[in-house]
């Protein structure tokens, strides 16, 4: 399927869905568990699709390097992790994973024991080359890993980022405005103002530490490069562990979250809950949240909500019965929430009960990180040597607050 007929199958399941909440709004009725489930099941469907457009457009250099890998994985096991040539007698630690094996065993298939070699015979003998053996399928391992799929961290690529080597930094910050001038005469100064005040954002060094420990048989006999994987691993995690306080941190020996309401960071002033009701999001919430946000931060706006969010607001319209969900099915033209571009984490609330907060819309520029020390790992190689193995401790120091809370509105159920 081409990436024109994905495009169009895409919309054609969103158009199918629609055409079934459609069915349930002008039957004056709720949709029902069949409906439901036909609804969710189109719109993986588009989930599913989108991604893949989406990767075909924005990384063409990635699926070229995925060719090249699968070229590579193709190839004998000798070839591809440097083992020995079969037949050498080096590699019968593991006969069943070398090309003599398979093509021993795949002549077996074909033509039964009577009809092999004494050397394929011999080949075939996975326990040993002297005794009799047994014949067992070949075993090939493939250089990767099976994995559960990562939750994506991306608040840091739209923050304001800092490097420092300081003990803190202090940020001073405009608290309270003067208020407009006056009309007044020639000789008059006007009106002598006291609002203008000045306070300070203050971000400090918070350490951020995790030490692991593998076998050294383990990274010796592994198919693919253990250590390397360890060191992306723990750099992951890492974004994961800040991803988390940058949506939901205290503030106290971490970063203040954008969920976390503080007059240091973003105060209740800015949650909006008029248009909501107590269990779920409405269309009329959510223009109540975009537009208590001023126009001069409309350029950089966007939205985040976990994805049982989404899925509520799939299903709202507007006053003139339009989606306010728009799917975009173009790397420039991302899917959209009222026009602005929205992102899914695992780490937004999504306990839908009164009084709860359940997305955000804001400029994430004026979320701010300071990283006093960049993240370091370290390779400790004599302090497990009793127990033949290797740790790896990684160390960061950095912290992390929203600067301005008027560039930020909270979307909180009534």
């Amino acid at each position: 399927m081409d990436m024109k007929e994905k495009r169009h199958k895409a919309m054609n399941a969103v158009t199918q869905a629609r055409a079934l909440h459609k069915k349930a709004e002008d039957e004056k009725r709720e949709m029902t568990l069949d409906e439901i489930k036909q609804f969710d099941e189109l719109m993986s469907e588009y989930d599913k699709l989108d991604t893949e457009i989406r990767q075909f457009e924005t990384d063409c250099e990635r699926r070229k390097k995925l060719e090249q890998a699968e070229k590579v994985l193709s190839k004998p096991q000798h070839e591809t992790i440097g083992r020995p040539l079969p037949g050498n007698g080096d590699d019968r630690a593991n006969p069943r994973a070398t090309e003599e094996y398979r093509a021993a065993f795949r002549k077996y298939l074909r033509n039964g024991a009577s009809r092999l070699s004494e050397g394929e015979i011999r080949a075939l003998q996975a326990d040993s080359e002297t005794l009799g053996g047994y014949i067992v399928t070949p075993q090939q391992f493939i250089a990767g890993l099976l994995k559960a799929v990562d939750d994506q961290v991306f608040i840091r690529q739209f923050a304001t980022k800092y490097p420092s080597g300081a003990e803190g930094i202090g940020v001073p910050a405009l608290d309270a405005d003067a208020s407009d001038s006056d009309w007044t005469s020639e000789l008059a100064t006007g009106s002598e103002d006291s609002t203008l005040a000045f306070g300070k954002r203050e971000l400090k060094p918070h350490p951020l530490a995790k030490r692991i420990k593998v076998s050294n048989k383990l990274m010796r006999a592994s198919v693919f490069d253990i250590e390397s994987f360890i060191r992306i691993r723990l750099a992951y995690k890492f974004g994961v562990t800040l991803e988390k306080a940058y949506m939901t941190g205290t503030g106290s020996q971490q970063p203040l979250g954008i969920f976390t309401a503080s007059t240091n960071g973003i105060t209740t002033a800015r949650d909006v809950s008029a248009g909501n009701t107590a269990t779920a999001i409405q269309t009329d919430g959510l223009i109540e949240a975009k537009f208590s946000i001023k126009g001069q931060y409309w350029p950089n706006l966007r939205w985040i909500f976990h994805r049982d969010a989404v899925k509520q607001i799939r299903k709202l319209k507007d006053g003139q019965g339009q989606y306010i969900w728009q799917p975009g099915i173009a790397a420039t033209l991302p899917d959209r929430i009222l026009d602005l571009p929205y992102h899914i984490s695992e780490y937004a609330p999504n306990t839908f009960t009164t009084g709860l907060y359940v997305g955000i819309i804001g400029d994430f520029s004026f979320y701010w990180i300071v990283d006093f020390m960049d993240l370091v790992i370290q390779r400790l190689v004599e302090l497990y040597a009793e127990t033949n193995q290797t740790g790896f401790i990684g160390r960061m120091e950095t912290d992390g607050m929203p600067v301005m809370a008027e560039a930020f509105a909270r979307v909180k159920l009534a």
